[in-house]
């Protein structure tokens, strides 16, 4: 699948040819070397990275045997740490102190990376959290960002430029782009004047956006419009006559592996396509329409119909299209469908025809169909079947999908959720399961019921299922699918039982499912998953020595052993002999021994249940959890038989019974889980628990780790309370009818322990507020609630350490219980000051209503809010913030019981508020939402009165709050008046947003920015009014104005994009900030995709920081022999590579070694994609020459390379080196290297030259070999690096007794060849190899050149003297030295 086109920076080293043998294991030094023998002390660090909060920071582990020195240190941290040139600095957290030596390092202290020598401090608290994506306020994408794959027969960027007259479609020219006229973009604007012969001073593409630079430029469609210094003017500029092949902007959002995709067939077909829209009313669509061809042989990609003379697909209008795909085969089916954007999307499709251009066949498809989500079923996308000779190829067939969410909490998603659906006869394409027969889809625990209308499919085997991450609560636990096929009324079952969440389980939200054909098998396999993950839930309970009781579900009470040895079932809950003690445990094997009388055990003899000396094998009982939570009890020794008792609580014969599954079904309680002291987990299904959260808020869905461990603090009989270990002083409590765990030990905290004997949980009851209990939300989030059986006050408490039996040390009794609680009672008739204002956290506030002010005391925190509304009023909701010289508070919700007479023309409204610990005010954000039928509102003045001191603060506004008037901003800030002044000056920032050059850089979705400063923030707000008509288009920069209380210097943005689709993902370059009447400008430097992956979790915000630049841009840092590097890999589908790409570069002094530039694996190399990185050239002379390749690893090494561009960043000296070319062994001549030479203007570049090179193997009986030969030309320009003798050019195979093989390699001219290295790398079962002789025949200059190296010797580890690798010298050579044979490497 293709990637995202993205820019990546790395730091990169030449690798070192130092490495360590490690001594063998298990060897003990003698003891008389023992007194000398140092130990070597590991020191554990962990290193974050300087200025980035949400990098998680890297663990390391430093000794002498790892890091030699501190600049190998240096090397591993570049790898793992991304900053744009690499570590090359290492402070401590302040950035106070330099570390430039291991021994300064510390065992477990943490430190900062950076790549200069200024370093950015980091909140490490704030670094080390990992939030889960439901946990975080942020808007959580999908998954890693994809791009979509390059359309059908889309080729290359093209090195021929077609360029428009501006307003003058069939004005045009083809250029030939070459060095010398795309020195400097400025430089081909010139050109294009001398060939226009017109002034051009602007590019635009052929769709008007601008083309601001030269790399625009080589990355557009192939096409440009030349304009002087009018606007852009709309024609048809059509390309497709002047650049063949003709490129498709057909997309594919489909989800498969990167190795799935296959590449397209060089054999092509052109297709016609006419689509008539209905004459309907609003039959017409705004949305972009796409076609999928389906053949026998594959699918195209989506391709998207749109052009350039006016809108498409309006009421009654026929729309042709001349389109190109790939060798699809035998069409049998289409697929129509659209984006469902814009503002009209519903759309009535009535017909489409086909023509194949190159057979001639037609095809007429009458449709008839609305694609609209409020019309029909709902679909935006259909199938239809081609008609062969007026008959259906294949039926239409609506599948019914049964999709069931898992029972754990938080198991349900807002997301968008997509499926495909695999048959023997095709696929569904990725489809939104959109309209469920449940009001509302994928809730925990629900079965959602779905319609797919597709072409038959056949035989279903496989599904992709996922979703796009979008929503506050995106994971998502599937536990099955079915699908339901109506022709033959065969049912599909997919079975998942996993999260798709990226916090959650691996991290995919995308999963492939195969069919299970056995429904009954189907079912017995999911019965044996849900008991074996009750019991390694339950297990615990059978520890040896535990003290259990059974409770049958059918009788209703506790089995129990009599002295006698009879049993029955109809004890209660205090009978002593209702006892039993694990005294012996083997698995799930266990004997249960009368507490109370101890040489009787539980036995089950012959079907009949008894009492028998414990140590018999019918005592051996084998403990069977149903997924209810309930257990059987078996006999070891006859499988079938289980403990099972009739209505009346006697032993029931094994099939006597009509109860016969309650009759079995046993409870298991554990005695002694809420005594003093003990450690438990409270958990709330097989594999979560109650957990507390930084915030002092609990959720549900913890792991069952330290984390939910909670201590036990036993009041009294059944009255506990539950304190937090990992965070200490903080007790579960439910207050205001609020549950938290923020607690502090009062009775708050009290809660009362009630058992549920139908499946051993048990329910907390708040003691100060009885009938309230600890609950939780859909979501998992704790919440008081009154007692329900639905199972969210259900806890099941696992016994992590048992406590004490008497409460030691606890200053409350039984009777200091009771009075606490009769206090209570009398606080609720007559609330303190603080419980009628509500118990409120420092950071929240809320309304005081006049109907409750008057019944409390005035306090220090209580402030009257005067709103007084101009001309136009709003029914939006309004908010305000108040800052203060020590906090702020907000959102502050003014509301009231009737919102619609707020906020009424030339009225004022009056709101009570509590603000708590901010200092001293000195602004205040006041704003509305933009919703409801009236979001206009003219604000007039703001006035803030202290309840209790009678201070009042002015805030004049006279400002309108819209989209539509002024600045279209709806929130506003205003500074506090004193002595007629402001404070603090408002200020308009001028905000200049670049977006990149990359493709689909563009971005359809709202961006919001905030900026920090020394003063407070601005806010969140939307980016809404650009300079641009557009905003946010591929290379354009758009400037907006926000408008603020002076913030004094930035520090710091916030940029926020909110995709719905991963087609609106955006890539922003940087942020420029400039403050009117000042010369100098903040810069922050984005150069990432938005949303972006950190840590596994996609986030949708990025915080900036200021780089320390002033408005004449100071060169960047760099040291002597910095370079910077940029690969460009083309836009072909599957030119990215999954293989490790290293790069040599060679100079007149000596070559750089090995340079890895990293890995497809690290997200590097993507399709169409600019990849920079800086390298140390230090001291290698003038370069002549560069060689790049790959080690061919990971399961798509093929690479499509187009170009390498070399700068020097203190000369700023350009090198463009244009390959276009695929680099891949199964590719051209199967050389996984490319050389290129350096051009200068003042010296001629060395000639590329093709070395044919045969191997003669010898005729001694073993002389072949199937392993991998490598050879290495050495001349005296250099050499050719090791090349893999890939693809033998006269047999298919190589290498064969007696045989000459013939093989071609491209290298830059290495003058006079002087010698060879050949060898190979002893696999194969045939790795031994005799080499004669080899021969290179290459043309130079000076004409032909052919030149003998001798051999004549083996290379295999058991002939000769066991190498493998020779160096072999010219026949010239060995005369001069009078020498025959070779030198061994």
């Amino acid at each position: 699948m293709s990637e995202t086109p993205s820019t990546s920076f790395s730091m990169i080293h030449p690798t070192s040819s130092e490495g360590q043998v490690p001594s063998p294991k298990g060897r003990v030094p003698s003891p008389r070397h023992m007194s000398i023998i140092h130990p070597v002390v590991a020191k554990r660090i962990r290193f974050y990275k300087s200025g980035d909060p949400q990098f998680g920071g890297v663990r390391v582990v430093v000794n002498p045997r790892s890091f030699k020195s501190f600049d190998a240190l240096l090397d591993s941290l570049s790898r793992k740490v991304p900053l744009p040139f690499g570590v090359r600095n290492i402070t401590t957290p302040r950035g106070r102190h330099s570390i430039t030596s291991l021994e300064q390092l510390e065992d477990g202290e943490s430190y900062l990376c950076s790549h200069s020598r200024k370093v950015q401090p980091v909140d490490l608290d704030k670094a080390r959290q990992r939030p889960r994506p439901w946990h975080s306020s942020r808007a959580i994408s999908a998954h890693v960002h994809h791009s979509p794959a390059a359309a059908l027969g889309l080729q290359h960027t093209p090195r021929r430029l077609a360029v428009f007259r501006n307003g003058y479609p069939k004005t045009q020219c083809v250029i030939l782009l070459s060095r010398r006229i795309t020195q400097s973009f400025e430089a081909f604007l010139q050109h294009l004047t001398e060939v226009m012969q017109c002034r051009i001073t602007k590019l635009y593409s052929t769709h008007g956006r601008k083309v601001p630079s030269l790399q625009a430029m080589m990355l557009s469609s192939g096409a440009v419009v030349a304009a002087g210094r009018e606007p852009f003017k709309p024609g048809n500029y059509d390309i497709q006559k002047y650049l063949l092949p003709g490129r498709l902007p057909g997309i594919s959002h489909r989800v498969y592996a990167k190795g799935y995709t296959r590449s397209e067939s060089r054999k092509s077909g052109n297709w016609k396509v006419s689509i008539i829209t209905s004459d309907l009313p609003n039959a017409g669509t705004s949305s972009q329409v796409y076609i999928v061809l389906c053949g026998q042989h594959r699918s195209s990609a989506p391709i998207y119909l749109y052009g350039t003379d006016g809108a498409r697909f309006q009421n009654g209008h026929e729309d042709v299209f001349n389109i190109t795909v790939g060798d699809t085969g035998t069409l049998f089916k289409i697929r129509i469908g659209h984006t469902n954007s814009g503002i009209s999307p519903s759309w009535h499709c009535k017909q489409i025809h086909l023509w194949n251009m190159n057979s001639g066949k037609k095809f007429y498809i009458p449709v008839q169909r609305w694609l609209a989500r409020d019309e029909e079923d709902g679909q935006i996308c259909r199938e239809l079947p081609v008609l062969n000779k007026g008959q259906l190829t294949l039926p239409v067939t609506v599948y019914e999908v049964h999709v069931a969410t898992g029972e754990l909490w938080n198991a349900g998603t807002e997301a968008n959720v997509y499926i495909s659906v695999y048959g023997k006869k095709g696929d569904t394409g990725s489809r939104q399961l959109f309209r469920s027969k449940n009001s509302i889809s994928f809730l925990r625990g629900q079965t959602d019921t779905f319609s797919l209308e597709a072409v038959h499919l056949g035989d279903l085997y496989r599904i992709v299922i996922g979703h796009d991450g979008l929503g506050p609560g995106n994971g998502w636990f599937l536990d099955d699918i079915v699908i339901r096929d109506p022709t033959n009324n065969h049912e599909y079952a997919f079975f998942c039982h996993r999260w798709l969440d990226q916090g959650e389980d691996d991290g995919k939200i995308v999963r492939e499912l195969y069919a299970t054909d056995n429904s009954i098998i189907s079912a017995r396999q999911k019965l044996e998953r849900s008991r074996k993950e009750t019991w390694a839930a339950e297990s615990w309970k059978f520890k040896k020595g535990n003290t259990l009781q059974f409770y049958s579900r059918l009788t209703g009470g506790f089995v129990r052993l009599h002295p006698d040895g009879t049993v029955d079932a109809v004890g209660e809950k205090t009978d002593k002999y209702g006892l039993f003690d694990v005294i012996f445990n083997k698995g799930n094997i266990c004997i249960f021994q009368s507490h109370e009388i101890r040489h009787l055990s539980l036995s089950l003899d012959n079907s009949f249940v008894t009492g028998m000396a414990s140590g018999g094998a019918t005592t051996e009982l084998r403990v069977l959890y149903q997924s209810n939570r309930c257990a059987l009890l078996e006999s070891s020794l006859v499988p079938g038989h289980t403990v099972s008792f009739d209505f009346h609580g006697k032993i029931a014969a094994e099939l006597s019974t009509c109860y016969k599954d309650l009759s079995k079904e046993l409870v298991i309680f554990v005695k002694g889980v809420f005594l003093n002291s003990a450690i438990l987990i409270l958990a709330t299904s097989l594999c979560q628990a109650l957990c507390l959260q930084p915030n002092g808020s609990c959720t549900g869905v913890g792991s069952q780790s330290e984390k939910s461990y909670w201590k036990v603090h036993k009041i009294s009989a059944g009255i506990c309370m539950f304190e937090s270990v990992k965070n200490a002083q903080m007790y579960l409590r439910i207050k205001d009818g609020q549950c938290d765990g923020t607690g502090t030990g009062d009775i708050d905290c009290h809660f009362k322990i009630k058992k549920n004997f139908e499946n051993a949980s048990v329910s907390l009851e708040s003691i100060k507020s009885p009938g309230l209990f600890v609950g939780l939300q859909s979501d998992g989030q704790a919440k008081a609630v009154i007692y329900t059986k639905n199972g969210n006050v259900f806890f099941y408490p696992q016994v992590i350490k048992f406590g004490r039996e008497n409460p030691m040390g606890m200053s409350a009794t039984p009777s200091q219980v009771e009075e606490k609680i009769r206090e209570s009672k009398k606080q609720k008739e007559l609330p303190p000051e603080n419980e009628a204002r509500g118990s409120l956290l420092p950071s929240t506030t809320k309304e005081i209503r006049p109907s409750q002010s008057s019944k409390t005391l005035l306090s220090e925190d209580e402030w009257k809010v005067l709103v007084l509304t101009g001309d136009t009023g709003t029914q939006a909701n309004v908010t305000l913030w108040v800052y203060g010289d020590e906090g702020v508070t907000g959102p502050i919700s003014l509301s009231k019981d009737s919102p619609e007479q707020l906020f009424l023309p030339r009225q004022e409204d009056e709101f009570q508020v509590e603000i708590r610990d901010i200092g001293e005010i000195y602004k205040i954000r006041i704003g509305h939402d933009g919703t409801s039928k009236q979001p206009e509102w003219n604000l007039q003045r703001v006035t803030m009165q202290h309840m209790k001191s009678k201070k009042t603060l002015d805030f004049a506004a006279n400002a309108w709050l819209s989209r539509i008037q002024a600045d279209g901003d709806v929130v506003c800030e205003l500074p506090v008046i004193k002595g007629g002044q402001a404070i603090f000056p408002l200020v308009r920032y001028h905000i200049d947003v670049h977006t990149g050059q990359l493709k689909q850089a563009d971005a359809e979705s709202e961006v919001y920015l905030c900026l920090y400063g020394e003063r407070g923030d601005s806010g969140l707000r939307l980016l809404y009014k650009s300079n641009l008509p557009v905003k946010f288009q591929r290379g354009q920069t758009d400037t907006f104005q926000v408008e603020a209380v002076s913030l004094g210097k930035l520090k710091k943005v916030l940029l926020r994009c909110e995709a719905s689709d991963k087609s609106q993902y955006w890539y922003c370059e940087k942020v420029i900030i400039r403050e009117p009447g000042t010369t100098s400008e903040s810069i922050f430097t984005c150069e990432r995709w938005l949303p972006f992956m950190s840590q596994g979790v996609i986030h949708s915000e990025i915080e900036l920081y200021l780089q320390e630049m002033q408005i004449n841009h100071q060169q960047e840092e760099a040291n002597e022999g910095d370079w910077k590097v940029t690969i460009v890999t083309g836009d072909l589908e599957n030119a990215g590579t999954s293989a490790t790409v290293s790069l040599y570069v060679y100079g007149e002094a000596r070559c750089s070694g090995p340079i890895i530039l990293g890995s497809g694996k690290h997200q590097l190399f993507n399709p169409n994609s600019a990849d920079i990185f800086k390298i140390n050239l230090k001291g290698i002379g003038e370069i002549y020459k560069i060689r790049i390749g790959h080690d061919n690893s990971g399961n798509d090494p093929r690479w499509y390379l187009e170009e390498i561009r070399l700068e020097n960043i203190d000369t700023c000296e350009l090198f463009s080196l244009t390959v276009d070319s695929w680099i891949a062994e199964n590719e051209n001549n199967g050389d996984r290297w490319k050389e290129m030479p350096i051009v200068r203007s003042n010296k001629a570049s060395l000639p590329v030259v093709v070395y044919k090179i045969y191997i003669h193997t010898g005729r001694k009986p073993g002389a072949e070999t199937e392993s991998n030969v490598f050879i290495n030309l050495i001349g005296s320009r250099g050499d050719s690096g090791n090349r893999s003798l890939h693809q033998s050019k006269n047999n298919k195979v190589k290498f064969r007794r007696g045989q000459v093989d013939i093989f071609s390699i491209e290298a830059v001219s290495l003058g006079k060849l002087k010698k060879i290295l050949i060898g190979h790398d002893g696999t194969g079962p045939g790795n031994g190899w005799f080499l004669e002789s080899i021969i290179v025949k290459y043309e130079e200059e000076a004409g032909e050149q052919e030149v003998l190296f001798p051999c004549n010797r083996w290379l295999d580890e058991y002939q000769d003297d066991g190498k493998i690798k020779r160096e072999l010298l010219t026949e010239s050579s060995h005369s001069s030295i009078g020498e025959t044979g070779s030198m061994a490497l």
